[in-house]
């Protein structure tokens, strides 16, 4: 659904300034390459809190099995 509303705006954008869209449509896979390396940084540094929290709440987690 998200791909083919972007897809439709791109259309529209097309028939209203096609250099506009031109640039846009080879502008589009530079960018998402120059960010990669950002977004392959957000997620280790998500997955890293999302380990020390559940190292953190490890004992609990434990301890809430034991007295079911």
């Amino acid at each position: 659904m998200r791909t083919l509303l972007g897809f439709l705006l791109w259309m529209i954008l097309l028939a209203i300034c096609w250099p506009l869209a031109l640039l846009v449509f080879f502008l589009f896979p530079v960018v998402w390459v120059l960010s990669l390396p950002f977004t392959i940084l957000g997620l280790s540094i998500e997955l890293a809190f999302d380990l020390l929290k559940e190292l953190i709440m490890l004992p609990f987690k434990i301890l809430n099995m034991a007295f079911k």
